[in-house]
């Protein structure tokens, strides 16, 4: 273990340590500055005898001249066990719940690495969320990356937690566990959860790290990673299938910008780094499946667009790494509808591999052709209307408003803790067919019309 007290300058987050030897990039460091507990923080950069200190619990009161640098020789690790689950953790992987220490079997470091492409299996197996419109229209599959793009005020929390109680496999006698990483939230939303989990018996089954609005911002950087390396532990060690939330991903970007400023780095789009695409790749690739191993890793991030904006960096350059969206709507949400999925943009790239025979159901894959199509022409036979009148709309088109209408209060909303089956979501699919005339079923085979379709009669 090497000490300086060498301090050059502090500039944010950040202290510049000269004269120094025999650092490495990530080496973990401890800053002593005479009052408490060494503050820890990890190395950014490394010049001839330089160095550049990322401070975790942020440099206030670093005293350049008395303040003590330790170069620990090693990266930032976290202890594992399988007493992980069902514990709270903090943003720095410390108990947050008034437990004892996690007395590790493993200890990992928590940069990792993304899997290799050659040695990974291609995602194919369904993943029940119990949300219609994620299991029926934009199918989670186990291995798979699909985020949730929301906006400020959109209830992106209750649907995560909602996911976290309901999200299973369906084969039985799969070990399954959720690791949840709330990044850069308040009080009360981190007290939401807690409550929620512990109320459901989700938490017996899930591992939580929080990072509070609060708390130094350097840890929204180490936060995901510390994440990932539990769930990789509890994955390919313990062969588990596991699923990890992410939210809010906005935070940690913003962090790393601020990082990115006190380095004096050429901002790009919106301030942000120009290598924030590679460093969220880093975050994301860690999901997957690998060859030979029965554990699994599928990730759902979940990021506010700023003003609802989709073309902002975060959600715009997440778009190109995962394997599609989900994306809420604030109309929908104004209008009263839980969860405000907004089902035309959406889309998961995976979902084909997840689905028919065997897997959820057969008739699935026209069942959610057929109901994406018809939910798109109506709501383009709405917009119709508001420009030329009802009376410009063509009988069969009257139809799709109505299968339209119908659509968003029967199938996309769903209660907060209503758990459907993928048969009752496809059920309730059947019978919104059940509006159309059996003429325009054209995306469903004929044995799927003959065996579910009944003709949908309203009652005056």
């Amino acid at each position: 273990m090497k000490e300086y007290k060498t301090i050059e300058d502090v500039i944010g987050p950040l202290i510049l340590v000269r004269h120094t030897t025999g650092v490495t990039y990530g080496e973990l460091v401890e800053i002593d500055i005479g009052v408490g507990r060494p503050r820890r923080g990890r190395v950014l950069e490394v010049s001839e005898d330089r160095c550049l200190v990322q401070v975790f619990e942020g440099t206030s009161g670093v005293d350049p001249a008395s303040s003590r640098v330790r170069f620990i020789g090693k990266g930032l690790e976290i202890g594992l066990s399988p007493d992980v689950l069902g514990r709270i953790f903090d943003g720095a992987g410390r108990p947050r719940d008034g437990g004892p220490p996690i007395i590790p079997q493993k200890v990992m470091n928590v940069n990792g690495i993304p899997l290799n492409p050659y040695a990974r299996d291609y995602p194919s197996e369904f993943i029940q969320t119990g949300i219609s419109t994620i299991d029926v229209l934009n199918t989670l599959v186990r291995g798979q990356k699909l985020p949730i793009f929301s906006g400020a005020g959109l209830p992106h929390s209750r649907m995560a937690a909602q996911i976290v109680r309901q999200a299973k496999v369906l084969k039985t006698g799969e070990k399954f566990a959720v690791v949840f990483a709330a990044i850069g939230i308040t009080f009360e939303e981190a007290n939401f959860f807690i409550e929620d989990f512990r109320s459901t018996g989700a938490r017996e089954h899930s591992v939580l790290f929080i990072n509070l609005a609060d708390d130094p911002a350097i840890e929204r950087i180490a936060i995901p990673r510390i994440a990932l390396t539990t769930a990789e532990y509890l994955a390919f060690d313990l062969d588990m299938h596991v699923l990890v939330i992410l939210t809010d991903l906005t935070n940690y970007c913003e962090a790393l910008r601020e990082v990115s400023a006190a380095r004096k780095e050429v901002p790009s789009r919106r301030g942000y780094p120009g290598y924030l695409y590679t460093d969220l790749s880093t975050i994301y690739e860690r999901a997957g499946r690998i060859k030979g191993k029965p554990g699994s890793i599928t990730q759902i991030p979940i990021l506010t667009m700023p003003e609802d904006d989709k073309t902002h960096p975060v959600p715009d350059l997440t778009g190109y790494i995962t394997e599609g969206q989900i994306i809420l709507s604030r109309a929908l949400h104004n209008e009263g509808i839980y969860p405000p999925v907004d089902v035309l943009p959406s889309l998961s790239r995976l979902k084909d591999k997840g689905i028919g025979e065997g897997k959820t159901r057969a008739d699935h894959q026209g069942v959610m052709n057929q109901l994406y199509a018809a939910y798109a022409r109506g709501k383009n036979a709405q917009e119709l209307a508001v420009v030329l009148g009802e009376s410009a709309l063509t009988p069969t088109d009257l139809i799709y408003v109505k299968f339209a209408v119908a659509f968003e209060k029967e199938f996309i909303a769903q209660g907060e803790y209503e758990n459907r089956s993928i048969e009752e979501s496809l059920a309730i699919g059947w019978r919104l067919l059940g509006i159309l005339p059996k003429s325009e079923l054209k995306r469903i085979k004929t044995e799927f019309i003959d065996k579910y379709y009944v003709e949908r009669v309203e009652v005056k």
